[in-house]
């Protein structure tokens, strides 16, 4: 089984929208896909949950930030996190938290739409890619 570490923008598109991030998380749920996260990652999730225009959507849906965030927590598991040696996103060092993560867990694969993180193509041998590219790769 792939063990994943999604970035926030991967949860937030699956949980709200269709498409691969969807397909991603419906892959987590049944099982056949481990996801990795960490406090620093659910730390953010909730803030980015918290942004007016995504709290109108669930609102909309009828979805709370507690029940994404127990969603999250409920599939994934929450690993302790060794910090990275040194800034390796340095135009968006937050996006580290993912990177440190995905070390911690031995994750397979990253998975984001985040420009800075997709342009490493990898971090420590771990690849980083696009919903829709995991997914072709790892289909079936």
């Amino acid at each position: 089984m792939k063990r994943i570490v999604c970035d926030t923008n991967i949860l937030v598109s699956g949980l709200l929208w269709k498409g691969a991030p969807r397909r991603i998380l419906t892959g987590i749920e049944q099982g056949n896909l481990s996801l990795f996260t960490s406090r620093e990652l659910l730390e953010e999730l909730d803030r980015v949950l918290s942004y007016r225009r995504l709290a109108t959507i669930l609102e909309k849906g009828g979805v709370t930030r507690q029940a994404v965030l127990r969603w999250v927590v409920r599939h994934a598991t929450i690993v302790m996190v060794k910090p990275l040696d040194h800034v390796v996103v340095t135009d968006d060092p937050s996006d580290d938290n993912i990177l440190a993560c995905a070390v911690s867990a031995s994750a397979d694969a990253i998975v984001s739409g985040d420009k800075h993180l997709l342009s490493l193509g990898k971090h420590a041998g771990i690849p980083i890619m696009k919903a829709a590219g995991f997914m072709e790769k790892n289909a079936g």
